[in-house]
């Protein structure tokens, strides 16, 4: 089978189906795939982080999170990366708020870099990363006010 290189990506092949092959299947078995939060989810976070949400990228059950070992989560820039499953992520509401913490105003504001956040751990161990830190204080203060957001049940 030949492949051919897309014009719109430059780098990723395509089988002549249009299929990613390569690198870009590869990449996206690791990211997992694609979870849409629930309206008044997004609505609640929209509320508690005072700015819009629909940005941030959230896959599940992604293998890359998974490398992680021990957590459920990772973030990037305007991305959440899952261990588990997106329904288990927003059931909890602790976990919800801490990684979009880490992406909107840490990520978002430029004072977390992959780099940082390496020397940090390094420096003071994964629990006491000031990064990590900040994140589980908000969550902790913003559960309660999270959950006032939410529809009754």
């Amino acid at each position: 089978m030949r492949l051919r290189w897309t014009q719109k990506r430059g780098v990723e092949p395509q089988d002549p189906l249009g299929r990613l092959c390569g690198w870009g299947l590869a990449v996206g078995k690791l990211r997992g795939r694609r979870y849409v939060l629930p309206p008044e989810i997004t609505a609640a976070l929209e509320q508690v982080f005072a700015e819009p949400v629909g940005g941030v990228v959230v896959m599940e059950r992604s293998r890359y999170a998974r490398l992680h070992r021990g957590m459920r989560a990772t973030t990037r820039p305007n991305r959440i990366l899952l261990a588990v499953s997106g329904a288990e992520f927003v059931a909890s509401h602790e976990l919800l708020l801490h990684e979009y913490f880490h992406v909107l105003r840490q990520w978002r504001a430029g004072r977390l870099t992959r780099w940082r956040y390496v020397v940090e751990s390094a420096r003071c161990g994964y629990r006491e990363n000031k990064y990590e830190l900040e994140a589980r204080e908000f969550a902790a203060a913003a559960v309660e006010r999270y959950r006032g957001y939410l529809p009754i049940p």
